[in-house]
């Protein structure tokens, strides 16, 4: 199942990029996907990392999740799904009640993802400096304010031995990034 949903968001992905660079799409799924396989996660946690940006970004819907997947992963997709018709704000907001309220798995997927972001944004940073805020949808104080939320709500019903260890990794390039 891990390598049909692969091969799902690289056909879904097909043809668009990274924001300020020319990498292919699909090289953030994969990577998001390989750190929550690396974490010994469930093959569904997986298939839900490569598909977590299939129902934004591209013409497939949760139901296409669902058929092809389970209801499981298309529940996970879902609750990391932002609805565009909201503002920025309204959807960050709901990313951060999520990660306080969700589930573990959910806050697995979403700080994985997250954690990818940031580290690209990080790299684009010291290539082409702080000019990159400007092809975000909010700039850097917004940008910091979501991000340092998403670090403060993560550890939120965890005990010690369920957190993973990229969950520091991400608190340390918030630091990093947002000072």
């Amino acid at each position: 199942m891990i390598e049909k949903a692969k091969k799902f968001a690289a056909k879904a992905h097909e043809g668009q990029t990274r924001k300020n660079s020319d990498d292919p799409y699909i090289t953030h799924p994969i990577r998001v996907a390989e750190r929550l396989q690396a974490e010994g996660f469930s093959e569904k946690l997986i298939c839900a990392g490569f598909l977590h940006d299939v129902v934004e970004d591209t013409p497939f819907d949760l139901e296409d999740i669902k058929r092809e997947f389970g209801s499981e992963v298309a529940r996970l997709v879902a609750a990391h799904t932002e609805e565009k018709s909201r503002s920025w704000q309204e959807r960050k907001q709901h990313t951060i009640d999520t990660i306080k309220d969700g589930d573990k798995e959910i806050k697995y997927l979403i700080v994985a993802d997250k954690l990818d972001n940031l580290l690209g944004v990080e790299i684009d940073l010291k290539e082409q400096g702080d000019t990159i805020w400007k092809n975000f949808n909010a700039g850097f104080k917004k940008q910091k304010w979501y991000n340092e939320s998403i670090a403060k709500y993560m550890y939120t019903g965890l005990k010690e031995d369920e957190i993973p260890n990229y969950f520091r990794e991400f608190e340390e390039a918030v630091k990093r990034v947002f000072g």
